[in-house]
Order: structure tokens, then C-alpha cells, then sequence
């Protein structure tokens, strides 16, 4: 008999490990509409399957938790059981010997605490009260809830004028979407649970880059009604473009040089290129919108009084500081600042500089990466936890990776050294990741001595902040910086003033401004005694179920970073005809078939 043996996967292993390929897909498609109780009862049974059962607590207490749950589920339940419910997951978060068995009952525990009111709406109703999305799941998880199964369907038809189209429903700036969007659709995407989610943004940028002809809105008839928008980034855009449809008047009030917003002065042109970004802005002023630049409204009052309506949206385009010693020399450059430069096609020097970036978000790639292209002979992005923390996406990180930068994780910036007011240098202190704070994994300062990384340019981007003062002694309410609004957008106190996008949410995603400015137009329309319905202009081809099969996505690919880091021309190619019509084929069609059959299937009006 052999003294050892070579290890050796067996078919069972295989099936397994495929068996765990599937778990995994299912949950990373983030659904909108499991029953709470059920998704709990099942996390819970899963953390029985993972019990080595050497502890009681773990190895008898999940088992009972488990069966407490099915209780709830199976009515059978009575009014002590979610208490007891309660008791069984702390004792098992207590008293387990180790992090599996406590972790599992600190979430158990958890759950039955954070949603209290549905396990005790189970046991008196025998049925679950959570409040479902109508919605398929990417449609769900869009913000502007933009008709996403009903578009793709189109593409596939080979009918991309008409998915713009349906898409403009939701969201006027398709565009600029199909470019730059966050996409947290495809995050919900259920044909993830099979083998890849959907490119939805790809599919979009498709249509929009392929349309076999321009087309014009319906307007409706004049209403004499006149409105401001304070801003016009992509919520001030959103809220015109709809209120002037609807056949109000609709006048823009920018302080800056051109519209846009961040998408002009928060997002590079090879991201976004300005051309298709104004002709985009065209398309939406030519619904007889009228534009005042360069003027800053610091009477909110006088505006008032011209208009029916005033929409505030005057974005987030205020740098934050740091607060280090050094901050004011001369080489310290905010990202708010400049891009601002490069959004209005100003392009500083930075021609053999070494370069320092403070920040892990998106911005802090996107002024990384424009350094490289400003002829930077060295960039170096400084960040306090690591990689895998950063708020930037990853493609953005792989990205300033290919071009050149370097990521600099578990640093943390203490002073800009300088020497004559110039900067010389960026001391850091090195850092060593811990627990959970606030959701994050959190750093402290590692027992290291501090060092000096050379640089001769420093640029922050640690995000924006809110420019509201003004407003804020006008009388518009200001919590931190935010202006406080109602839920249906209006400004308390303030009649006839309503506000929205990054000035009221804080920094953040295109399209959740779009939704913003879409809200809001629907909101003053009804404020101002109208109830204008945006339509379904387009007629959608019949279902076909062609879903069955595995197919892998379709990426979206770059040019080739030598190439592209040289310039600030488009870095990414958009699909093929034959790509966008495969990956639109792979749509699984929630609309029609499944849930979406059960719960409306659409919004054919707004």
C-alpha cells in the first residue's frame, strides 16, 4: 500500500465545484425582490451546510434558527416565535468558538432585527408584506428606470433610431450614457444567474452610435407656463428637456462657460468626447429651450418673481480639502480644478513632472490618467487603504494600471513637503488594514517611519462638495451642505422652488441626476396644475425565446494603451453589429416571460 497518494480532483469534486460556480452567480445577480424572510431563511440553511460541528452553538443552534424561520414561512408560526427567533441567532453570535459559527448568527441576527416588521407581518398574515418592484430586475435597478428589455429588443431588430427613442422616455441623454454610465442595472441583471449578465451599456452605446436616422420629440401645445433651471449639468438638462415637451418654457441658467455640468468638467474627453457631448446638449436645447452662460444666479428671489417655477440644480463643483500642511504651495492642484481647465480645452504642462494623485475613486483615475496625457513623467496615485477598497471602477483602475500609473495602496498622505513654496515632495505614512468601520475595512497608521515620495505636482481628489451658501442665506434649507428637499423635490418653504441632482443627493452617478431632473419635470408640471404624460412613441417587436443556451458576453474592448495614452482621443471601441446583435439575442426577456409576465411587464407612460 502507497504511503502517500497524489491528489487527484474526482468527478464529485468537479460536480461540486460547479454546483459553487452556480451559488456564486446567483448571488451576485443583486435582486430587488426576494421575500426578506425567505432570503434570510436561506442564508441561514446555507450556514448549516458550512458547520464543521464542533461547537453546539453552531453545529445544533443553526439547524433550530433554520427551522424557527421555515415556522415563520410555513405559518405555523405564533407571536413568540420571531422573539424566540431573535434569542437562538444572538445566542449563536455569542457563543460560537469561531468567526464562521459567529458570523453566520451576527447576520441571522441581523436580519430578523432589520426587518422586523416583515417576519411579523408573516406570522399575523401568512404572507409576505415586503413591497415588491412591478419592475423586472434591470429595469428595477436602473434609476431613471429606463425600459431596458424593450430597447434591447429593438437593437436586435436591427431598429436603433426607434431604441433611442424608447430610451429618451426615460432618459434624454442616451449618449452620454451609452459612454459613461455606472450601469448598476447589469448588477441586476438575471441572466447573470446563467452565465453572464447583459453589456447594457454596450447595447446602448450601440443604438445611439448606429441610428438609421435623427427623429424629433412630440412637443405638446404651448402652455405660457415659464420655468428656470439653475445648472445645466445632467439633472438641469433631464428637467428641461421633459418640461419642455411637456410645452412649458424653459430657460437654462449656466455659471460656466458651456453646458454640461460634470459630464464637460468631471469626465475627460476620451471618456466622453466633448463633440458627441454637445451635439447631444444641441439635440436637447433645439426643443426650444433658451440658455443664459456664464450667468450666476445669486438672486434666487428675483427669479422668483419671472418665473412660474425655479429647479435648482446647481451640482457639486466645489473642491475639498485635505487640510495638510503644504496644501496651499504652488504645484497643489485640485481635481475639481482641473478638469475644469480640461473640460473647457485648456491643457496645462505637465511635461516631465512627477506626479502625485490623492484619491481611489473615479476622478482620481480620470486626473491620473490626464496627467499621463499632459506629458507627466511619472504618476503615482496615493491611496490610504487598499486597491480592493477603491470606489473606483474596476476597468478605471485597470486602466490607469495599462497606461503607466502607479497605485501606491495603504499610504496615507500626513504633509506636501515644499521648499520655497514649491512642491518637493508628499509625505506618507504607510498603513495597515483592520477591521469594518462604517461598512469599509478601515487603515491604521502602520509601525513604520514616515516617508517622502518626490513629486513636483500634487493633485487631490478626495471628492466635491456643494457651492450653496448663496442660496443657503436666501432661505433655501441646507443640511451639510445639501439642500433639503421634499420627496416630491420641492424646496420646503420655498413655493414654486424645487431642486435636484448632485446639489441635493451629494456627488454622485449620471444617471441617478437623470432621474433627478426626470422626477422633478414631473412634479413642477403637476405643481403648475398639469398632468402632461410622457409616452410610449414605439411599437416593440413580438418575444421570441431564444435564452436557453449558454453564451458569454460581449466585451467592450480599448485601444491599445501605447497608443491612447499619448492622446485624449476615445480610448474605447464601441461592439460590432454582429457583437451587439449576439449579445442582444442573450437577453432573457423578464419583461415577457417570468416575473415580469406576473407584475406588469412595463410603463408604456410617465
Amino acid at each position: 500500500m502507497a504511503r502517500l497518494h497524489v491528489m487527484e480532483r474526482s468527478r464529485e469534486q468537479q460536480i461540486m465545484d460547479e454546483l459553487h460556480a452556480a451559488v456564486e452567480r446567483r448571488l451576485s445577480v443583486s435582486s430587488l425582490e426576494p421575500c426578506p424572510v425567505e432570503f434570510s431563511a436561506a442564508f441561514v440553511r446555507m450556514c448549516c451546510t458550512q458547520s464543521c460541528g464542533k461547537c453546539t452553538p453552531c453545529r445544533v443552534g443553526l439547524p433550530i434558527l433554520g427551522e424557527l424561520m421555515e415556522r415563520v414561512l410555513d405559518g405555523t408560526a405564533d407571536d413568540h416565535t420571531v422573539d424566540l427567533i431573535e434569542r437562538t441567532a444572538e445566542s449563536v453570535y455569542l457563543s460560537s468558538d469561531c468567526a464562521i459559527g459567529y458570523e453566520a448568527g451576527e447576520m441571522a441576527l441581523k436580519a430578523v432585527r432589520g426587518f422586523r416588521d416583515d417576519f411579523d407581518y408573516h406570522v399575523a398574515h401568512h404572507a409576505c408584506g415586503f413591497k415588491q418592484s412591478e419592475a423586472v430586475p434591470c429595469v428595477s435597478g436602473c434609476p431613471a428606470g429606463v425600459d431596458i428589455p424593450g430597447y434591447i429588443s429593438l437593437v436586435e431588430a436591427g431598429r436603433n433610431a426607434d431604441a433611442v427613442r424608447l430610451i429618451r422616455k426615460d432618459n434624454p441623454l442616451p449618449l452620454v450614457c451609452g459612454y459613461v454610465c455606472e450601469h448598476p442595472c447589469e448588477m441586476h441583471c438575471r441572466r447573470g444567474m446563467v452565465d453572464n449578465p447583459m453589456n447594457i451599456r454596450g447595447l446602448k452605446r450601440y443604438a445611439v452610435d448606429h441610428m438609421e436616422e435623427d427623429y424629433r420629440p412630440w412637443i405638446a401645445e404651448r402652455t405660457g407656463k415659464r420655468i428656470a433651471i439653475v445648472g445645466g449639468g445632467p439633472a438641469g438638462l433631464s428637467c428641461a428637456y421633459y418640461l419642455a415637451i411637456m410645452g412649458h418654457e424653459v430657460t437654462i441658467y449656466e455659471a460656466r462657460h458651456q453646458l454640461g455640468g460634470m459630464l464637460r468638467y468631471g469626465i475627460p474627453n476620451y471618456r466622453l468626447p466633448k463633440d458627441l457631448l454637445d451635439s447631444e446638449i444641441q439635440w436637447i436645447l433645439d426643443c426650444g429651450i433658451q440658455v443664459h452662460l456664464d450667468t450666476k444666479v445669486d438672486d434666487l428671489g428675483a427669479l422668483r418673481d419671472q418665473y412660474d417655477a425655479v429647479y435648482l440644480a446647481i451640482g457639486a463643483h466645489k473642491d475639498r480639502k485635505l487640510g495638510l500642511p503644504g496644501e496651499d504651495a504652488t504645484g497643489v492642484l485640485s481635481a475639481v480644478e482641473m478638469l475644469r481647465l480640461l473640460g473647457d480645452g485648456i491643457r496645462p504642462d505637465f511635461s516631465q513632472e512627477r506626479v502625485c494623485v490623492i484619491g481611489g475613486g473615479n476622478v482620481a483615475m480620470d486626473v491620473a490618467r490626464s496627467a499621463v496625457r499632459l506629458g507627466s513623467k511619472k504618476v503615482t496615485i496615493v491611496y490610504r487603504r487598499r486597491v480592493a477598497d477603491m470606489t473606483a471602477q474596476d476597468e478605471e483602475i485597470a486602466g490607469a494600471k495599462a497606461e503607466g500609473c502607479e497605485l501606491l495602496e495603504l499610504h496615507a498622505p500626513l504633509a506636501i513637503e515644499t521648499e520655497d513654496g514649491i512642491v518637493t515632495g508628499l509625505r506618507v505614512q504607510r498603513q495597515i488594514i483592520g477591521g469594518l468601520s462604517r461598512g469599509r475595512f478601515a487603515p491604521r497608521a502602520a509601525d513604520t517611519p514616515e516617508e517622502v515620495i518626490p513629486c513636483d505636482r500634487v493633485v487631490v481628489a478626495i471628492g466635491q462638495a456643494i457651492d450653496s451658501e448663496d442660496f443657503a442665506e436666501e432661505g433655501v434649507p441646507v443640511n451639510r451642505g445639501k439642500i433639503a428637499v421634499d420627496s416630491d423635490s420641492a424646496v420646503p418653504g420655498l413655493e414654486g422652488v424645487f431642486s435636484g441632482g448632485d446639489c441635493q443627493s451629494g456627488p454622485s452617478t449620471v444617471i441617478r441626476a437623470v432621474n433627478a431632473g426626470k422626477v422633478a419635470a414631473g412634479n413642477i408640471d403637476n405643481y403648475l396644475g398639469y398632468n402632461h404624460k410622457v409616452m410610449l412613441e414605439v411599437d416593440l417587436p413580438p418575444v421570441q425565446f431564444k435564452g436557453k443556451t449558454s453564451c458569454a458576453r460581449c466585451e467592450l474592448t480599448m485601444r491599445e494603451a501605447m497608443d491612447r495614452k499619448d492622446d485624449f482621443d476615445l480610448i474605447e471601441n464601441g461592439l460590432s453589429r454582429e457583437e451587439a446583435l449576439q449579445e442582444a439575442s442573450r437577453c432573457l426577456r423578464c419583461d415577457h416571460f417570468g416575473a415580469g409576465a406576473f407584475r406588469g411587464g412595463r410603463n408604456f407612460q410617465w
